[in-house]
């Protein structure tokens, strides 16, 4: 019997699904009351508690009651036969056994022990005590209880009274029926007093307060997202419910720092933006000033490398202008020959320092172009009468993918450098000696081409500007200041770099040109970095 209780329908707390976790068709672990939900589960559990102890209650009764309506039917069994004893003694000599029913409820046999059934030990107590009635035993329904009735013919006759109590038995039924329908009703009183008085305010109110709260979180309501202290139980319920909300507060005021840290975070890259800007703006400005001054400085070196040829040129116009029947001598003629002359290679250097050309690349020995260079060096310099050696030491299987003209004018304004170095020093003659080798760096293949003088070195001023315009020391008739800068830039445009410096303890200058062997990669216009530093010629 399952008994339903009634309960106030606001007891009832208002799950929202999401909160319950559960979509449709889940599977659940648990078995069916991790599924339910928790007043579907309580009055579940109720239920199963009244079955279970009402069972327990009858099965531990009905012994006690069966006994009771036994021994009452016993007694009676007992009294019956003691009652009728005249009246069975009178009847023992008849013979047959004699049946006297009363409505059902007492039954008298008579016969011997095997006619009736009766044991032998209870057919020897009978007879060892005529005249005393003997409990036999509790048959279906009704007691039963044995005497042995002496007869007037001295012959022993053996009497057994059943006897049944239907009021006694209806009494016991009815009384099982009463503690189920007591069982019943106190599960009623009990459950209708957990879903009234307790469960609503120590469950069902803190849980909907739980789920309100974890909706105020997810929607985002920070007015709403802690329990409030009154909806809080002192149970392990109230003790969860405050470890969320110290979860909560511990969460928010994380995000607060968080917060706080983007915002000075925000603020830091606002001012690194500001002053990238800045520093960007005085870059630019720097990069003009630097072009200005370059300007500047070559506009200086040219105007004092134009001054002297132009004031040789000039006497001797000014000459044949004052006397044209006179003419020049020939040491005039030869000299206006080399200031024009002069002049000329001037131009020519401004020119290749000024264009900005994409070099062809083919295949070409390194060896060739070196041997090209020397020669032209030799002719112009005249290497031979003031003593110079040039040594050409390049292996012949060295090739590099470049435009070869213009890398000939490379090795000609570094051996020309070279040689010119050589003849201011204190000793006269020396070599120059060019020798290449394939290395590896950065993963790719490079040539490097080092042009090696016995000359006094690179003044350690000259390093940080060596490659400037018009840095040379010799503005003399036969530097022009820009032949480091040239090569520099054909060097640079064919991928590569140019590195300078010193022997040890300055016995010379070496200059090594780093090439990729293959050309340069798309976008590249400089190759590995190193010192910089030379004279120019």
């Amino acid at each position: 019997m399952t008994p339903v209780a009634t309960t106030p329908a606001h007891s009832e707390p208002a799950l929202p699904r999401e909160s319950a976790g559960r979509a449709d068709g889940a599977e659940r672990s648990g078995g069916l009351l991790a599924s339910m939900r928790i007043r579907k589960k309580l009055i579940l559990l109720h239920t199963i508690f009244s079955l279970v102890l009402t069972g327990i209650l009858l099965v531990a009764l009905r012994p006690a009651i069966a006994n009771v309506v036994s021994r009452a039917e016993m007694s009676q069994a007992l009294h019956v036969l003691e009652l009728s004893r005249a009246d069975l003694e009178a009847r023992s000599g008849e013979g047959a056994a004699i049946r006297s029913i009363d409505d059902g409820r007492i039954e008298f046999r008579s016969g011997s022990a095997e006619q009736l059934d009766l044991p032998a030990a209870i057919a020897e107590a009978a007879r060892a005590s005529p005249g005393t009635p003997v409990a036999v035993e509790v048959e279906v329904g009704r007691a039963t209880a044995a005497m042995c009735v002496p007869s007037p013919d001295g012959a022993d006759t053996l009497w057994v009274a059943a006897v049944s109590i239907p009021e006694a038995r209806d009494a016991v039924r009815g009384l099982y029926v009463l503690v189920v329908l007591s069982m019943v009703a106190v599960y009623g009183l009990v459950a209708l007093a957990l879903e009234m008085f307790v469960l609503p305010t120590q469950v069902y109110a803190p849980i909907r307060a739980l789920l309100r709260a974890d909706a105020a979180v997810r929607e985002g309501d920070r007015a709403e997202e802690l329990i409030p202290d009154a909806s809080m139980p002192a149970d392990e319920l109230g003790e969860i419910m405050r470890s969320r909300n110290e979860s909560v507060v511990r969460l928010r005021t994380q995000e607060q720092r968080l917060g706080d840290a983007l915002e000075r975070l925000e603020t830091v890259a606002a001012d690194l933006k500001r002053k990238n800007h800045l520093l960007e703006t005085a870059r630019r400005n720097l990069e003009g000033a630097d072009r200005l001054a370059s300007l500047g400085m070559m506009s200086a070196g040219i105007a004092h490398e134009l001054n002297t040829p132009l004031a040789v040129a000039k006497g001797l116009v000014e000459k044949l202008d004052t006397d044209p029947a006179r003419g020049l001598s020939d040491a005039e003629s030869q000299l206006l020959v080399r200031v024009v002359g002069r002049l000329e290679r001037l131009s020519e250097s401004l020119l290749d320092f000024a264009r900005v050309r994409e070099p062809g690349r083919e295949p070409a020995g390194v060896r060739t172009i070196v041997g090209e260079a020397m020669q032209l060096v030799r002719l112009d310099r005249e290497t031979d009468r003031g003593g110079v050696r040039l040594i050409n030491d390049v292996p012949e299987d060295l090739t590099v993918a470049c435009d070869a003209d213009r890398m000939v004018q490379v090795f000609v304004n570094l051996v020309r450098n070279a040689v010119d170095a050589l003849r201011e020093g204190e000793r006269a003659g020396g070599a120059v000696t060019v020798a290449g080798a394939t290395t590896e760096r950065d993963g790719a293949s490079w040539a490097s081409v080092t042009v090696t003088d016995t000359g006094p070195g690179i003044e350690p001023e000259m390093m940080s500007r060596l490659f400037e315009p018009f840095s040379s020391t010799r503005l003399d008739a036969r530097g022009t200041g820009l032949g480091l800068a040239v090569a520099e830039g054909i060097v640079r445009e064919h991928g590569g770099a140019i590195i300078a410096s010193n022997r040890p303890d300055r016995s010379g200058a070496v200059f090594e040109v780093m090439l990729p062997v293959d050309g340069p990669e798309v976008g590249s216009t400089a190759g590995p970095a190193g010192p910089e530093g030379a004279t120019d010629g």
